[in-house]
């Protein structure tokens, strides 16, 4: 496991908010998991900022993954041998928090997320 709790930005909160409303999906944790595959897939390494989890979003780390909560931790872990990154623990949470914010500013701060078909869209095109 990761972590134990998933902590937010106030700013990534702020735009999971408006991601809520134009996509129709009611649950954080399902936006935070797109965001994460959708920072991931961009095969670059985020700038590594401090993150301030200074909002009241947070969930624990199953509630994140869900049933499948293994899986994006191995996700990540292949992410971070891909980008030749260590493997350790606070390696990967550290990169873990850092994609999930990077995903959350493409997918709430750009303008073509409009509807659920636009997120659909993004991921099919990815694949």
């Amino acid at each position: 496991m990761i972590m134990k709790q998933v902590r937010l930005s106030q700013k990534a909160k702020e735009q999971l908010s408006r991601l809520k409303g134009k996509t129709g999906i009611k649950n954080w944790n399902i936006l935070c998991r797109w965001a994460l595959c959708y920072s991931l897939s961009e095969n670059t390494v985020p700038t590594d900022i401090p993150i301030v989890a200074d909002s009241n979003l947070e969930m624990s780390w199953f509630t994140f993954g869900g049933e499948y909560y293994e899986l994006y931790e191995a996700l990540v872990k292949a992410w971070c041998i891909k980008m030749e990154l260590p493997t350790d623990d606070d390696t990967v949470a550290k990169y873990f928090r850092l994609n999930m914010e990077r995903g959350i500013a493409h997918l709430g701060g750009t303008g073509f997320i409009k509807s659920i078909d636009d997120l659909v869209g993004l991921a099919i095109k990815e694949a």
